[in-house]
């Protein structure tokens, strides 16, 4: 075999390699984890810490309960509260999207798919309520300290339980793209009720 070639050879398998290794990221220590009280499942890529708080949500104070956590540069959560009064979930829902979004300093409401603004799609999620319909929400915005964050969020009911999913991550590098792409749609495809 000549050098060249047995060269190209052993970068493509480094390469190779490099690529498995990365797929197989310890980073990323996938489980299934159940919110307290609710029937929701889904997929947490790290052990989960758990939090209560009062906020207020439709104008009523309301304990919120948040399991949530940080791996490969990224923050996975999950925030449930019960509204007690399924027809309150609607304004609940909008409410706290409206809030997530200008709290990040997101950008303007997309008219299509393409990079900036606010996207906003259906998610299909059987055994949520249909009304509201499960939304998922992209957006590009900034933290508190002004780095650049890109938030993906679920928000959905079932009965008079209402839920955010969030994962906030850093600015993509274009070569880490595609990896946080498919994190982002392992986590958000493992929604489920039970």
């Amino acid at each position: 075999m000549p050098r060249q070639t047995r060269t190209f050879s052993i970068v493509a398998m480094t390469a190779l390699l490099a690529l498995a290794l990365t797929a197989c990221s310890p980073a990323f220590n996938w489980r299934e984890v159940r919110p307290d009280n609710t029937r929701l499942s889904l997929l947490l890529p790290c052990k989960p810490d758990k939090a209560q708080k009062t906020v207020p949500l439709g104008g009523q104070p309301t304990v919120l309960a948040m399991l949530g956590c940080d791996a490969g540069g990224a923050t996975f959560a999950v925030a449930v509260a019960d509204l007690g009064d399924a027809a309150k979930v609607g304004p609940v829902l909008a409410q706290w999207q409206s809030l997530t979004l200008a709290n990040m300093k997101a950008g303007p409401r997309a008219a299509g798919p393409g990079p900036g603004g606010t996207q906003v799609v259906p998610l299909k999620l059987p055994g949520a309520s249909a009304e509201p319909a499960p939304l998922l929400v992209s957006a590009q915005g900034q933290r508190a300290d002004g780095t650049a964050v890109m938030g993906r969020a679920a928000y959905f009911a079932q009965g008079s339980q209402v839920f955010q999913v969030v994962m906030y991550a850093g600015a993509t590098k274009r070569d880490a793209a595609p990896q946080a792409v498919e994190v982002a749609e392992t986590f958000f495809a493992s929604l489920k009720f039970e």
